[in-house]
């Protein structure tokens, strides 16, 4: 072998020398990511802590005589639920909003906001019931002075406000003229929270008296929901049909056939 290709053959050596080293070589792995922002402490901020909810109660008076009415209005922050106590339970809109009770007795009313930011937040306000003025006897006051109302008995303002609901010839859907007395019985039941009542459906004679009996129980029950939808609780209303049983009125006319097809209210002792 001559000079010339003992070079020949040293420099093809050397080519494969370097390429085996750097196909031995391993590759190299991408760099760790950035840590996460820390604050002059060097601890990482926690995500921010939702607020708490807030609420309040008020009214447009805190003293009315027995048989008025009030407005309460509550006003919430943060909330998911506004609960008013005794006797109103849940309410909405849940950011603001009234109701008017009548209560029958001096009571204090506690509404409660629920959320998820933190615990139950709470306002309370007392509403003070007086009793009407004594009435002025004949001759020992002004002559223009207005006799005092009379003071109602219990199962007079319940008569006053629980009165019974009448229905359409063979129907059992509530009526809209009707459901005036029904906002009316809903606001004694929510201002009297111990009240409870028994719901008596009742039909005209006309049809057979299974009929009549099914037909009172379906009036019955029409009336008991919808003061249930109205946030009165169900374990205080019962109720009872007596179909043609109890009729108001005997003629046989179309106003008494009407006068029968009703839905009256009982006070439970």
């Amino acid at each position: 072998m001559n000079r010339s290709q003992s070079w020949k053959s040293a420099a093809i050596v050397l080519t494969l020398m370097a390429f085996v080293s750097f196909a031995c070589k391993k590759s190299v792995p991408p760099p760790p990511p950035p840590p996460p922002p820390t604050n002059a402490t060097g601890i990482t901020p926690a995500a921010p802590a939702l607020p708490a909810p807030t609420v309040t109660l008020r009214a447009d008076t805190v003293t009315i005589t027995r048989g008025g009415t009030i407005n309460l209005t509550w006003e919430s922050r943060n909330a998911a639920t506004v609960d008013i106590q005794p006797g109103i339970g849940s309410v909405t809109p849940i950011a603001s909003g009234t109701r008017q009770v009548s209560p029958a007795s001096s009571v204090t009313y506690t509404v409660t906001a629920t959320g998820p930011g933190g615990p139950p937040a709470t306002d309370v306000l007392r509403i003070t019931v007086n009793d009407p003025p004594a009435p002025v006897a004949a001759g020992s006051g002004p002559a223009n002075v207005a006799p005092a109302a009379p003071i109602l008995t219990s199962q007079q303002l319940f008569d006053r406000d629980m009165k019974p609901i009448n229905f359409d010839y063979d129907k059992s859907d509530i009526r809209e003229d009707q459901k005036t007395k029904l906002t009316s019985a809903t606001n004694y039941l929510k201002a009297n929270p111990n009240v409870r009542i028994t719901i008596e459906g009742n039909a005209d004679e006309r049809g057979s008296e299974e009929y009549n009996l099914a037909l009172g129980d379906r009036r019955a029950n029409a009336v008991k929901q919808y003061l249930v939808g109205q946030g009165v609780a169900e374990n205080r209303i019962s109720s009872v049909s007596y179909g043609e049983e109890r009729p108001e009125c005997s003629a046989q006319t179309e106003d008494c056939f009407a006068q029968n097809r009703r839905a009256a209210f009982r006070l439970n002792p």
